[in-house]
């Protein structure tokens, strides 16, 4: 969250669950909505191998919603079955979670994701949804914990809010789970949820997708093919896989091993992509981390200036050690986003207070500032600022976290709750990429929330921004699982763009992280650091660069395609049922 301080001045100083073998119901799409039916465990098993026709049809039902199929009258799902749906949901759902840092267990995503399939294959939309549903609050509220700084309000809202968008697509996968090659529509599906999900509501939430659990792991190097989607669709399809294989018994060994083989084959095929070389250019970047005074929502303090102060006084810090040779001379120096929490353009001391720390380390430096524009608005903006001229090129942050730099719904909002005032000026979002000249390079200039979006991010190399450099202000998340996320994200972006990706934080983690995903340098959290570190310079663009969202569209139609398969059969089956009765 970036505080508004514009207007003030300063005085110096995821298991199987008796679900059928191949998850068909005994008739077509319900069109009430209540009935799913799905085959028993005692079944024969359909066939494993896994194409694109339509999975056939069971003869008999055990769903744990009223049914009727061609065989005879309705039945129920027992009691023990669906409770062990639910169990497998939760399972799924803290797997999920585990995968995600700091406890960067990536290996149980595609478990987590396998247990949530298996917990809905075999039943109708309707309690597919709410299953889906009861899986995502149990993912999201650890892994959102974090929200909890601006209120457990909040936190519960936005879980309850994200978690509609997890049912919506479980209740298309019951949909798809009647057509052979399920793992596959499945992905497509999941990948469509996370799309949604960072577009709506408000500016959308991207936070917490499965390609963020996977900073660096075996399934990593898909971002340079296709980007965040393809590491998420990967994940995906390695865990509906193994539900697959859970799930379906056929009588020969082979048969049932080739869903298990698919399975492990997905991260293992991800050692296949090809990775860039050096180029044999680099540059020495300072970043320094100031910290701050306070905690939480108020981790700016109660006194003006204090933020800047402690950056211009680490600034020349850094330079000092540069002089007695502990440290190399940089290039240029970043500093973390709000690092002044005066506006240097209307401040004479603010000005004053950065150009004095600029002019004694010497080199052109990213400084981060919340400016004012006019009298009511504002802008979060990366200002390169001159050892001789001063202020230069900028760049405004395109995505604004709401409630945090900008008000939604302003009356409304401001007459429930009492913080939102805390937002001040409402913030006015850029609207040109981050690519900025800083003496031998074109930096790419990133703003904390915006790393989790993949059109900003892209965007900004496409100008031509190398290397990566995310100013970032965590200061009201410090020592949360906030911090953490975010870096996993910088080491996903270095990967897909094949760009060094260096960050600095107010209160941490600042950190350098390789263009092949590896940190190589990082800072304590609450602590004031500085250090210079040599990155390279890359310029080779890699496929996702290229190629931008077309993956993604090629997935998400793939899933919404087969949904849309799968509820015409199904219609069709049951007029075609109706008319033969």
């Amino acid at each position: 969250m970036v505080q508004d301080r514009t207007n003030l001045t300063p005085a110096p100083g995821r298991v199987s669950t008796g679900t059928p073998t191949d998850g068909t119901p005994t008739d077509g799409t319900p069109t009430d909505g209540t009935a799913p039916a799905a085959a028993s465990a005692e079944e024969p098993a359909a066939e494993s191998e896994m194409s694109a026709e339509p999975e056939p049809e069971p003869q008999s039902a055990a769903s744990g919603e009223s049914s009727s199929g061609p065989g005879g009258p309705a039945r129920k799902e027992s009691r023990r079955v669906l409770g062990a749906r639910i169990v497998a949901a939760a399972a799924g759902g803290f797997a999920l979670f585990l995968a995600f840092p700091p406890l960067d267990w990536w290996l149980c995503a595609p478990l987590g994701i396998g247990l949530i399939a298996a917990s809905i294959h075999g039943t109708r939309p309707r309690r597919a949804a709410w299953i889906g549903y009861l899986a995502a609050a149990v993912f999201l509220l650890p892994t959102v914990a974090w929200v909890r700084t601006i209120g457990d309000d909040v936190w519960i809202m936005l879980v309850a809010t994200e978690s509609f968008f997890y049912a919506a697509m479980a209740a298309l996968a019951a949909l798809v789970f009647r057509l052979r090659a399920w793992p596959l529509w499945f992905g497509g599906l999941w990948v469509l949820m996370e799309w949604a999900r960072g577009l709506v509501p408000i500016g959308g939430f991207p936070w917490a997708r499965a390609a963020f659990s996977q900073g660096e792991s075996l399934f990593t190097p898909y971002a340079a093919l296709g980007g965040a989607p393809l590491v998420s669709f990967a994940v995906t399809l390695c865990g509906a896989l193994l539900a697959y294989a859970a799930l379906n018994r056929p009588a020969r060994a082979v048969a049932r091993a080739v869903p298990v083989g698919l399975a492990v084959a997905v991260p293992v095929l991800g050692l296949a992509v090809p990775r860039f070389g050096d180029e044999g250019r680099s540059i020495n970047v300072g970043v320094v981390q100031g910290n701050v005074p306070g905690r939480g929502m108020y981790a700016l303090g109660d006194e003006p200036a204090v933020v800047l102060r402690n950056h211009a006084n680490e600034t020349k810090r850094l330079a000092q050690a540069v002089r007695d040779g502990k440290l190399p001379k940089p290039d240029i120096v970043v500093l973390p986003e709000n690092s002044t929490d005066i506006d240097p353009y209307r401040d004479p001391y603010a000005r004053q207070i950065i150009h004095d720390s600029v002019q004694d380390v010497g080199v052109p430096t990213l400084v981060g500032a919340v400016v004012a524009i006019g009298d009511e608005h504002r802008a979060t903006r990366s200002l390169v600022w001159d050892p001789v001229t001063g202020p230069g090129a900028y760049y405004d942050k395109q995505h604004l976290v709401p409630f945090g730099e900008y008000t939604p719904f302003k009356e409304i909002v401001l007459a429930l709750w009492e913080r939102a005032s805390l937002v001040g000026r409402q913030s006015i979002a850029g609207t040109r990429p981050g690519d900025l000249k800083m003496g031998p390079v074109t930096v790419g200039a990133v703003n904390c929330y915006e790393v989790a979006y993949d059109d900003t991010v892209r965007g900004t190399v496409r100008a031509g921004g190398t290397p990566l450099v995310v100013q970032t202000n965590n200061a009201s998340y410090a020592l949360s699982n906030l911090p953490s996320q975010q870096l996993a994200m910088s080491k996903l972006r270095a990967v897909e763009h094949n760009r060094a990706v260096v960050t600095a934080a107010t209160t941490g983690i600042s950190a350098y992280v390789t263009p092949e995903g590896k940190v190589s340098w990082q800072t304590r959290e609450l602590v004031a650091d500085m250090n210079v570190v040599k990155v390279p310079v890359r310029t080779q663009e890699t496929i996702a660069t290229k190629v931008g969202a077309l993956p993604e569209w090629a997935l998400m139609v793939m899933g919404a395609a087969a949904a849309g398969f799968a509820a015409w059969r199904g219609r069709r089956r049951g007029d075609r049922m109706r008319n033969d009765g």
